[in-house]
């Protein structure tokens, strides 16, 4: 293979063309800086080269990991191939149209559309050529590359029940390879066999007595499997031998041993760069996960590089894979859902990491279930089953879906995203939520494919509460998630929403323009947020002590909460360098000091140490708080409540009685919802749902509003309300 990123135009519409270096996408600024006006279109990349060293009928060919989200490629004039998707691998023969020097163009759309998915989601459509370009040099009888960009060798391993031994069977894939040509199959550190090629394809058997299980994060062994023609061309690949299960009662079982998979879900951008990633990103990425003990990730919400799935081979983190078919239904791209689905499971077949294939995430937010998206996941379903006997498929449902509707039930093992405690309702809604699942259907698979909540680092307050965007209520949050998971062991996996934040152009609150923030670790990966450290004290055996808090610098409070957060018993905590108190505990520790100036505070656990300092100040840090975000809209209780009288402290559902103040309150919650982008404003709320937040006083959804809400307008809102009379 040859790289093929060097020299290349890039030009958008009506500019002039300027070199780039792949990977690339235009939209590594304007995707990130809010405002969901980033530019999406058609673009074109140029490339001059001369032919390659190449022998009679040998064929060249290119291998593009990743163009967003239409490509069109054409060499000299002539157009060879289009491929409709932008997150996985295709390739094009260049060797009908190649000349001794070369013209390439290669046009690359992702603009609005009704055939290709993505197209309404909480994240940025980057567009480029995002990923690495390959050139191939190959002999006319080759390994198959017109195969939907999947590698030409596949690896079936079975697992004996006993786990002791292992039949994997490994198939070769060919083109223009006549019936009876001798492909030698090699294994490494077990043997080599010759099988005869078939219609295009041979295959070999191979026992491998005793077998090295590939066993998560645990000892993820990997072995390596080769084919060879006759002619010289030679393919090779990796593959794992496990064997996995799921239970309604215990969730997860990866060679025979229960496993409780916790993780992060993850996008593949980052703050300056986009989704034009490098090796060095993926890296850092991968060992942010793992530092934080994490055995699972789900890559979200669509097909990530190969790089990544084969880091999470090497380093035995269990995957959920799955294509963007996503929020919105389009009965236009029933087939471009399918075809994306075929690419993501014939090219991500051999990862043993991979455990699950996923159909479709949200995708009743904005239309709810139909005829036409039903009969789609039906389609998607069977090809799972079609192509891959071995893993089974799952689905992200949203929140607001009723458990109880047979579209929940469609894929083999079930999963939903739940937000209550951030978007709506409370914390102990979710306990609620898989209590009723479990007992309404004790024969289902469940997991929770995504919860989180928002929060930027540099907001922090001593009394945290939902939809304040504080670092200080991420961790309260993901504190009772945990034990939530923790008590019940039937959750099949639990990924956090998200492991980093990550691109949502459409999005304008919480104090980034153009982010979604409910990252354990911000998108430039420079800061851990504390919540991090929570799922470090409960998943990762490696000893630390975290002191949460460290950005609360200035504290008005008297006596102020020291939290610490460690996988040791016993914690110390000394201030100004004398021993204040010491705690056994268990993860969570919690000491109330008094401070009067300046303090260092520093915790030691065993042989680990961390420290930091705080000030006692008069005057609350206003950069502590969200634009618009307020402790108080009124300084005394009789300007927010007048007896006999409407006010912000109703419920929605009393306010809703009232035809002047539903109206009032229909107005206040377009511009509310209008703040959190695009996708928001399609959401349509089931009547459970919405009776959920029917009971709940507007005042608090007012807070989360943020700035889209400021303090004068909800003063003159509750003015407006304090007008209209309660009738008996």
């Amino acid at each position: 293979m040859i790289c093929f990123n060097q020299g290349w135009q890039f030009a958008k519409p009506g500019e002039t063309p300027q070199a780039v270096t792949l990977p690339h996408t235009w939209n590594a600024k304007d995707g990130t800086d809010g405002g969901n006006d980033y530019f999406r279109g058609t673009c074109t990349y140029t490339k001059e080269f001369a032919a390659p060293a190449h022998a009679a009928g040998e064929e060249v060919w290119l291998e593009f990991e990743g163009a967003a989200m239409t490509a069109v490629v054409t060499l000299n004039g002539r157009e060879l191939t289009r491929h409709a998707g932008g997150y996985s691998t295709f390739r094009v023969n260049l060797t009908p149209a190649l000349t001794a020097q070369n013209t390439l163009t290669v046009t690359v759309d992702n603009s609005a559309n009704r055939t290709v998915y993505p197209q309404k989601a909480d994240f940025t459509f980057y567009g480029g050529i995002y990923r690495d370009v390959y050139m191939l040099v190959v002999p006319h009888s080759h390994f198959a590359l017109d195969n939907h960009g999947a590698p030409a060798l596949r690896a079936t391993p079975k697992v004996a029940d006993d786990f002791v031994s292992a039949e994997v069977t490994i198939e070769a894939f060919c083109e223009n390879t006549p019936d009876g040509t001798e492909v030698l199959f090699t294994v490494e550190g077990v043997g080599e066999q010759a099988a005869s090629v078939q219609n295009g394809k041979a295959a070999a058997v191979f026992t491998l007595n005793p077998v090295h299980l590939w066993d998560g994060v645990a000892d993820p062994y990997l072995y390596h499997a080769a084919a060879a023609l006759p002619g010289g061309d030679a393919v090779a690949v990796r593959f794992g031998c496990r064997k996995i299960e799921f239970r309604p009662d215990t969730g997860f079982w990866l060679n025979g041993k229960n496993v409780r998979l916790v993780g992060t879900a993850r996008h593949q951008d980052r703050a300056g760069l986009g989704n034009a990633l490098t090796p060095a990103e993926h890296e850092e990425d991968m060992q942010i996960i793992r530092d934080m003990g994490a055995n699972t990730v789900r890559l979200a919400h669509y097909q990530h590089a190969q790089y990544f799935y084969d880091l999470c081979d090497k380093y035995g983190l269990v995957a959920w894979a799955e294509i963007p078919y996503i929020t919105e239904h389009m009965p236009e791209a029933c087939a471009n859902t399918l075809s994306q689905m075929e690419e993501l499971v014939t090219q991500n077949y051999n990862h043993p990491s991979i455990i699950c294939w996923g159909l479709s995430n949200e995708i009743t937010t904005t239309g709810g279930v139909n005829d036409d998206m039903l009969e789609n996941h039906k389609l998607l379903n069977d090809l799972c089953h079609q192509l891959d006997a071995t893993r089974p498929t799952t689905m992200a449902h949203v929140f607001m879906l009723d458990p109880n509707d047979s579209f929940v039930m469609l894929p083999d093992i079930c999963s939903y995203n739940l937000y209550y405690g951030w978007y709506l309702g409370e914390l102990q809604q979710n306990d609620e939520f898989f209590d009723t699942f479990h007992k309404n259907h004790p024969d289902r698979v469940i997991g929770l494919s995504e919860f989180g909540a928002d929060a930027n680092p540099a907001y922090q307050s001593a009394h945290p509460e939902r939809g304040d965007w504080t670092e200080s209520y991420q961790t309260v949050y993901h504190e009772h998630m945990l034990k939530m998971w923790a008590e019940r062991p039937y959750i099949w996996a639990m990924h956090v929403w998200n492991g980093f934040d990550f691109g949502a152009d459409g999005r304008g609150e919480g104090g980034k323009s153009g982010q979604n923030q409910k990252g354990l670790v911000t998108f430039d990966r420079k800061t851990k947020k504390d919540a991090y450290f929570i799922y470090k004290a409960y998943l990762s055996s490696d000893p630390f002590v975290h002191l949460c808090g460290r950005r609360y610098v200035h504290r008005t409070e008297s006596q102020t909460e020291i939290k610490v957060y460690s996988n040791r018993p016993h914690v110390t905590l000394l201030v100004d360098g004398k021993e204040y108190a010491a705690q056994d505990g268990d993860k969570i520790f919690k000491f109330t000091v008094p401070i009067s100036g300046t303090h260092t505070i520093e915790a030691v656990a065993g042989d680990c140490r961390d420290s930091m300092t705080i000030v006692k100040v008069e005057k609350p840090d206003a950069s502590y708080r969200a634009e618009g975000q307020v402790e108080n809209w009124f300084d005394k209780p009789e300007e927010l409540m007048k007896e006999g009288y409407y006010s912000i402290m109703d419920s929605m559902a009393d306010l809703q009685q009232n035809p002047q103040a539903a109206a009032l309150l229909a107005k206040i919650m377009e511009r509310a919802t209008a703040s959190y982008g695009d996708v928001a404003k399609n959401v349509q709320m089931p009547e459970a749902v919405q009776r959920q937040m029917a009971k709940m006083p507007l005042q608090s959804l007012l807070k989360q509003a943020g700035k889209a809400v400021p303090p004068a307008m909800v003063q003159q809102l509750n003015a407006a309300l304090n007008q209209i009379k309660k009738e008996n």
